[in-house]
């Protein structure tokens, strides 16, 4: 997509950026019932504060995408280490997925890490997420089983490094 712009949200988006992620997530069937999740994802003011936010918008400015790089110790961060950078909540509009976004939002997050001198990047995913897993096999990632996370019951998360 070359009209494809990444860039950090801007505070006037960050409702419109909530509610993509929520309903990237809702549209996909990964939502899990019961958590609060959906609270945590509609909050993108509080990821803006405590994380770096993301967007993907088009030529018009219009946002496609989302996804909040959290490094290691901050609230945000799950199972990053020292030297690390974990991104979370990557997230396609629904009506602009297929289109390349999730890729080139995953790909913002490598160049960030190689900015910061990270020796990789990691994330968790739901079992579920085969879709989002293609992705980032395809985009090198592979498969960190020791650091597999269930983070309330039955709800189990699967890791993946990139080695930089």
């Amino acid at each position: 997509m070359s009209d494809l712009e990444i860039r950090p949200a801007r505070p006037e988006e960050l409702t419109a950026v909530g509610e993509l992620t929520l309903a990237a997530y809702s549209a996909e069937r990964t939502l899990v019932d019961g958590v609060g999740y959906a609270t945590e994802l509609l909050d993108a003011a509080r990821r803006a504060e405590l994380a770096e936010l993301l967007v993907a918008v088009d030529g018009n400015g219009t946002l496609l995408g989302t996804v909040t790089i959290a490094r290691p110790g901050t609230p945000f961060a799950e199972l990053s280490r020292e030297g690390e950078l974990e991104f979370r909540m990557l997230g396609v509009l629904p009506s602009a997925t297929g289109r390349g976004i999730g890729e080139a939002l995953t790909r913002a997050v490598i160049a960030r890490a190689r900015e910061l001198a990270a020796a990789r990047v990691v994330l968790c995913s739901l079992e579920t997420m085969t879709r989002a897993h293609r992705l980032y096999e395809r985009l090198g990632f592979v498969r960190l089983p020791e650091r597999d996370w269930e983070p309330h019951p039955g709800v189990i998360l699967i890791a993946y490094r990139l080695e930089l």
